[in-house]
């Protein structure tokens, strides 16, 4: 890997916008360039991972709305909407990943909550109960850590690619067409 030149880049944090420089690398091999994204940075958002999280356990955990927890952190109440409908989608996948990860780093096992949401945020303090006990982890932040661990993928709108890599070649998987037998 080589550093390959790179991309400015807006965040938005305590509602301020400014403007990062974000590094490029390059694979010699297979020729691929790679954005090298901080852990407070998600991908495709705006705002730093600490905002979201911070609204994402507002609502989910607490007793008020969306709009309340929006306004707390200076952010539209459409942008937050859209960031827990995200997250209200991948839950289950987090709840299971992080559980996962908490076992495996020696925490507690989770027991199951009934709602996905509540269940994921409960799995992501496990891993990070288990990591912190690591030397080296204690000054981290929980939602860097999760940026971390998600590869800034937390509620990025296409976790995996649809499509089938070959070689060099990529194919896109057969959708059948409304009304077509399987």
């Amino acid at each position: 890997m080589k550093f390959w030149s790179g991309y400015q880049r807006q965040i938005r944090e305590d509602g301020r916008c400014r403007s990062m420089w974000v590094p490029r690398v390059r694979c010699d091999r297979c020729r691929a360039t790679h954005a090298l994204l901080p852990a407070f940075v998600l991908v495709g958002r705006l705002d730093v991972v600490e905002t979201v999280g911070g609204v994402l356990e507002a609502v989910v955990e607490g007793p008020g709305g969306v709009r309340p927890a929006a306004a707390n952190v200076q952010v539209p109440h459409t942008t937050a909407r859209g960031w827990l409908r995200r997250f209200g989608s991948l839950a289950p996948e987090l709840a299971v990943a992080f559980a996962a990860l908490a076992a495996d780093l020696g925490g507690a096992v989770m027991a199951p909550f009934p709602a996905a949401p509540r269940a994921a945020l409960a799995a992501i303090g496990g891993a990070w109960r288990a990591v912190v006990a690591f030397p080296g982890w204690l000054g981290a932040n929980r939602w860097r850590f999760v940026s971390a661990v998600t590869g800034g993928r937390l509620i990025a709108t296409n976790m995996n690619s649809p499509y089938l890599i070959v070689g060099k070649r990529r194919f896109m998987p057969p959708v059948p067409m409304k009304g077509q037998n399987r």
